[in-house]
């Protein structure tokens, strides 16, 4: 008898194999393309934390950034501008900003401005002792400009409403003003201000007149007792066209009518000024020649200066 042919066991389909060859395909085909592209790290890494904190296992703050390194330096000098601080702020002068330099000054110009000063102040005070009387009164007001002496004689107590007359009181203060103004060098001038109110009498036509009378008494009681040489003397009335203040109230009025004697010393303070350079050199020199060593030049300035 023919042997019955076996009977074959049930096994994996046939299309699976081709199934098996079609993925693994495809498998190569997704690995050489991911080969080939490239990633970004910084949006791989964004991406990634946002996947992360969706799922709950978010624990850091996302970075948007690769870490850095830092220096200590760029943090403390960083490129943009900071705010100026008092302790940090370095600031250069130039010659742009400060065109006018200031020079250094040698002792000898020290030791003669000091000098000018010292005498500039006695004679301050020399007019100050005779006139205080007045200057408490309200009478007279004396100023110093530059290298001038202002002596303001103010209308009241000096001269009556409308007058050139100056009242006995004031003449003798001064006759007493004559005594020291002898003894101090330069050119006096006389001014007489008034205020803008028109005046028109028999004796003064206008405003010019009465200050230029009342100026004029005053040089007439300076020379009286031929204490102040007349060359040194001039007159000068200006009527209303230099006021202290606008003329807008009868006190501000009041303030304009005045008589001004001014003692400018600029002259005999450039002649002391030479003077005391000279010497100062020539007591320089001979310490310098007697010793045989250099001797400082403000050393030498004398101890009172007289004019």
């Amino acid at each position: 008898m023919d042997e019955l042919p076996e009977e074959e066991k049930p096994g994996i389909p046939a299309w699976v194999v081709t199934f098996a060859d079609l993925m693994s395909l495809l498998m190569c085909f997704f690995v050489l393309l991911l080969s080939f592209s490239e990633i970004d790290a910084q949006k791989f890494k964004q991406i990634a934390g946002e996947l992360s904190k969706a799922f709950g296992v978010q624990r850091d703050v996302p970075a948007l950034e690769i870490p850095k390194g830092t220096s200590p330096i760029f943090d403390k000098f960083s490129p943009a501008p900071p705010e100026p601080t008092v302790v940090n702020e370095v600031k250069q002068t130039t010659t742009d900003e400060a065109p006018e330099l200031q020079t250094l000054k040698s002792p000898t110009d020290m030791a003669v401005e000091a000098a000018m000063e010292e005498q500039m102040q006695e004679t301050m005070d020399d007019i100050l002792k005779v006139l205080e009387p007045a200057i408490a009164d309200g009478r007279i007001n004396v100023s110093e400009d530059q290298r001038r002496i202002v002596i303001r004689v103010e209308e009241k107590g000096s001269f009556p409403s409308g007058s050139a007359q100056l009242t006995w009181e004031f003449e003798g203060l001064l006759l007493d003003m004559a005594e020291v103004i002898e003894g101090i060098p330069g050119d006096l001038t006389i001014e007489g201000h008034t205020d803008n109110v028109p005046i028109r009498t028999d004796r003064f036509y206008s405003n010019w007149d009465l200050s230029a009378a009342r100026s004029a008494a005053v040089a007439n009681v300076l020379v009286a007792r031929d204490q102040v040489e007349p060359t040194r003397l001039s007159v000068t009335g200006l009527a209303d066209t230099e006021p202290r203040v606008p003329n807008t109230s009868a006190e501000n009025r009041a303030k304009n009518r005045r008589v001004e004697i001014i003692i400018d010393l600029s002259g005999p303070m450039q002649e002391q000024e030479v003077r005391l350079r000279e010497l100062i050199q020539s007591e320089s020199d001979d310490a310098e020649s007697s010793l045989g060593i250099e001797s400082e030049s403000d050393s030498s300035t004398p101890n009172e200066i007289s004019w």
